[in-house]
């Protein structure tokens, strides 16, 4: 079976109970589509729903975490109807809000590229652990595009401020920067990604199940973290309209043609000391 005919998700619970979801487009640094987005989905339901499931833990295959969204797919997209959109719209905004609301302790082991919606998956985990050599950027807007679905986990992760930044000026940013910001937890080389990720899965197995999941269900009820129906459905909406926008339709054109959009001009502002 070739990379592009493997599923676009990949599942397999060892015998401590731990859930190892692999993110599998490594031909296109993992990228997202519809395919992986329902598997997203689904996947997290099932094993939320899996009594012998302790621990769920998120990675990428290749050289990547996740490249955010599969910007060819999304130009396919954005040529359908409302309806279709906001479809796509709703499955991407579900099933960040399902992994952020998941019961089950989840971890994000990350390497390489985290773009876009990669962002958003880590920020929706309990424990993120970075390799040095792993590199963010929310990079929607670049492309004419926003991150609706994603910003309430990352306002939690990251706090407003930092949003505001990085979501607006898509800068990349370093695990060194993302441990500072707090969408990451844990740095550390990439040779001990695996070790480090095991050593925090170990600590989760040592503690009660129940009390795991009480705990984060106190927490999201404490602080308000639960994304509602309607809150997820405007998400959505504002989601879809914008990429079936002129601004997008240019955004995706600049990139599939590497070159700038049309309402870039390069500041030769002189800044004045």
């Amino acid at each position: 079976m070739t990379e592009t005919e493997q599923p676009s998700v990949l599942a397999e619970i060892d015998d401590a109970g731990v859930a190892w979801v692999t993110l599998n487009r490594p031909h296109l640094n993992n990228a997202y589509d519809g395919d992986m987005v329902q598997r997203l989905l689904d996947g997290v339901g099932a094993l939320a729903a899996n009594d012998a499931v302790r621990v769920i833990v998120i990675r990428g295959a290749g050289k990547h975490f996740q490249a955010g969204a599969d910007l060819a797919w999304l130009n396919r997209v954005r040529t359908g109807t409302p309806e279709e959109n906001l479809a796509v719209s709703e499955r991407t905004t579900d099933a960040v809000r399902a992994l952020d609301a998941c019961p089950k302790p989840t971890v994000a082991l990350v390497h390489g590229a985290c773009f876009g919606g990669g962002t958003g998956i880590i920020a929706a985990c309990d424990v993120v652990i970075a390799a040095d050599n792993a590199i963010f950027s929310i990079a929607e807007v670049r492309w004419g595009l926003h991150a609706g679905p994603i910003i309430p986990q990352l306002a939690t992760a990251m706090g407003a401020r930092h949003v505001r930044r990085y979501a607006i000026t898509a800068e990349r940013f370093d695990a060194k920067v993302a441990c500072e910001l707090g969408l990451v937890h844990i740095t550390c080389a990439h040779e001990q990604l695996e070790s480090e990720g095991a050593r925090v899965i170990d600590a989760i197995l040592q503690n009660g199940p129940s009390a795991v999941a009480a705990t984060k269900r106190i927490l999201f009820e404490s602080q308000g973290l639960y994304i509602d129906d309607a809150t997820a459905h405007r998400l959505a909406a504002d989601h879809s309209a914008q990429r079936q926008t002129v601004e997008a339709e240019e955004g995706l054109l600049s990139f599939a043609e590497k070159r700038a959009a049309k309402w870039y001009t390069k500041n030769t502002s002189v800044i004045l000391s």
